[in-house]
């Protein structure tokens, strides 16, 4: 018999079998099972090791699963896989009508309106406020078929008080919507029979009473969570009046609360600083003369047609460009190291397009001394100056819509716009504030009584606007301190020459329309002797001619003259060449338009036939100087072409 290796040895001290069976190659069965009672001594040496090292991987497998039974922790449970989220039913939830006011600072946004199919650089405010109220599952629109991404306003009674172009801020916008309620619907009790002599109310099963705002939505602070940080809602109204409107027909239910029409005056402000911008030590260009400006701005107040004064939209065939302003006045805000904050404020019962950008541009000229305060009156004169001058506009990122006010349209003394007093109407409305004990709070579980009010404290509205402020504050300081320092370093000899010699140049005038830079203008023209535009109403019978509409109160006689008055004023205007922009439509009783030929023809016979000839290279060029070159874009308007 060989001899047992030595690892078997070893095996077999960990163990006693009391027999061991041998298996013969020629014997039926498995030929390495092993048990208690086998014989190995009839195992070849071959066998043995085989045997041996089965044995060993079994016991290696045993001792690993021992070990990993007494050290590893228990594996972790299964996580459940999340439920999907269960479908907003708007069918369970009661809904009323609210006012909400909110501000918002304009530079990061394209305005205010929202419009379909418009695609725009930058986000509008009402696209991101309805956003955020379909995200907070506050307003449930009636899609009819359309995409649920769109901005949708159908079925929630929305309304808007102004709309703001692209870089105004507001601080009092307001709009009205119908949004979700807390308010429990009434169930109906089944074990009560509803006869012909009981009242269904009486049906209605007994509820715990409900406070129409202590009980209500904390609409404040859910709009204010998911809207961005340069827009805020400030309060709620939750009984807006109803709607100044007639009825609609076949109802006889006043019409909801209307953010337009309820709304009868609205505040704008307008910040400038003085200087205008950056002065020189030894010229007062740049500063403002505010006396001027301000008795130029009492001649807006009272009733008058600003069409001079305003942008034309004819998309809007607008006729009637009367409006009231209660009052206009220059304010100031501080003087820091002699530099002044001030602002324009006007109060009006409605606003043209840009009108208040095109009343400050005129406050500008007049404090810079190109204007006297007498232009506004001379603007403002229709019967003498039919069409408006052209002119710029001041910037829009310095506008504010301050306030909108609605006074009480049903009481007594029903609120009208000739009893308004000087300072304009009183706002009527019962507004619920951020922080407000009653219906300006969050009472929900979340927050922390006494410390998220919703105004102070974490998380509140003061604190995220304290954060926002602070930014821009630093930066302003910043930029303030640079300006000092670079004013105080080097010598002032260049300043001393130009008060000794005077000023030997002839610089360029310098027009402020509001923004951070002064605009270059050569020699500046007053506004009463540039090039006057066409009239509201030719503008308006052009583009309703156009468009295959019927123009609104539209004088023709008086269409046709003004038409012919502008032809005969192009025609005087010209000298060497005919100007291409003067072939005008004359408008027929047929209501066709049917453009004349004649200037047509002229115009070819100017422009087109003679293209080889102006094609040859010049054999002389005329040599420009600096000083023409500075006025070649400031020329008056009858100058040859």
């Amino acid at each position: 018999m060989s001899r047992v290796p030595s690892r078997l040895v070893g095996l077999w001290r960990g163990s006693t079998p009391a027999s061991i069976r041998v298996f013969h190659p020629s014997v039926p069965g498995p030929r390495h099972q092993a048990s208690y009672g086998m014989d190995y001594s009839g195992y070849s040496h071959d066998d043995l090791l085989r045997r041996v090292t089965d044995l060993e991987a079994q016991l290696r497998a045993l001792n690993a699963k021992h070990t990993a039974s007494n050290t590893s922790s228990p594996a972790p449970p299964k996580k459940k896989p999340k439920k999907a989220p269960k479908s907003f039913d708007p069918s369970r939830y009661n809904t009323r009508h609210i006012a909400l006011k909110f501000a918002y600072l304009g530079g990061n946004y394209n305005g205010f309106e929202h419009h379909l199919n418009n695609t725009t650089p930058l986000p509008t405010i009402e696209e991101t406020l309805w956003k955020a109220l379909m995200k907070t599952k506050l307003i449930f629109p009636d899609f009819q078929g359309k995409s649920e991404v769109e901005v949708c306003w159908e079925g929630v009674d929305y309304s808007k008080c102004g709309r703001t172009d692209r870089g105004v801020s507001a601080f009092g916008q307001v709009v009205g919507l119908r949004v979700r309620s807390t308010q429990p619907k009434a169930k109906v009790n089944p074990a009560l029979e509803v006869t012909e002599t009981m009242d269904a109310e009486e049906a209605k099963e007994e509820q715990a009473p409900w406070d129409h705002i202590k009980d209500e939505l904390p609409y404040i602070q859910l709009l204010n969570r998911v809207l961005p940080p340069d827009i805020r809602v400030l309060a709620w109204c939750p009984n807006p009046p109803t709607s100044p409107l007639e009825p609609l027909p076949g109802s006889s239910a006043a019409p909801p609360f209307s953010a337009r029409f309820n709304c009868q005056e609205r505040r704008y402000r307008y910040f400038f600083t003085n200087p205008a911008f950056a002065p020189s030590p030894t010229s007062k260009e740049g500063w403002l003369d505010i006396d001027a400006m301000q008795k130029a701005a009492k001649k807006y107040t009272g009733l008058h047609d600003f069409r001079n004064l305003c942008k034309i939209d004819p998309s809007k065939q607008i006729t009637n460009w009367e409006r009231r302003i209660f009052h206009a006045s220059i304010h100031e805000v501080s003087n820091l190291d002699g530099i002044g904050l001030y602002y324009f404020e006007v109060r009006g019962s409605a606003f043209l397009w840009h009108q208040v950008r095109h009343l400050v541009a005129v406050l500008f000229l007049v404090g810079q001394g190109y204007e006297k305060p007498e232009v506004a009156d001379q603007l403002l004169d229709v019967q003498s100056c039919p069409g408006k001058p052209i002119y710029d506009m001041a910037s829009d990122a310095p506008l504010v819509l301050w306030d909108c006010i609605f006074p009480d349209m049903q009481g007594p003394g029903r609120a009208h716009v000739d009893d308004a007093p000087d300072h304009g109407h009183d706002d009527a409305m019962d507004w619920i504030y951020v922080g407000d004990e009653v219906g300006g709070r969050d009472t929900s579980k979340r927050v922390v009584p006494g410390v998220d009010d919703g105004k102070y404290g974490r998380n509140g509205i003061m604190d995220e606007l304290w954060a926002l402020w602070r930014k821009r504050k630093m930066d302003e300081v910043l930029a303030h301190q640079l300006l000092n320092v670079v004013e105080a370093q080097g010598t002032q000899i260049q300043a001393k020459q130009e008060a000794a010699n005077g000023d030997c140049g002839e610089p360029s005038d310098r027009v402020f329309d509001g923004s951070e830079r002064p605009r270059a203008v050569g020699t500046y023209i007053p506004i009463m002797q540039r090039e006057k535009m066409e009239t509201p109403d030719v503008v308006n019978a052009r583009y309703a001619a156009r468009k295959g509409l019927e123009p609104k109160q539209v004088n023709r006689g008086a269409v046709v003259a003004d038409m012919d008055e502008v032809a005969c004023e192009g025609r005087q205007r010209r000298t060497n060449r005919e100007h291409n922009n003067n072939i005008f439509l004359a408008l027929h009783h047929n209501r066709q338009i049917k453009p004349h030929l004649k200037p047509l023809k002229r115009l070819m016979k100017k422009n087109i036939l003679y293209i080889p000839r102006r094609n040859k290279p010049c054999t002389t060029r005329p040599k420009i100087t600096r000083r023409a070159r500075a006025r070649l874009h400031s020329q008056p308007p009858n100058h040859e072409q």
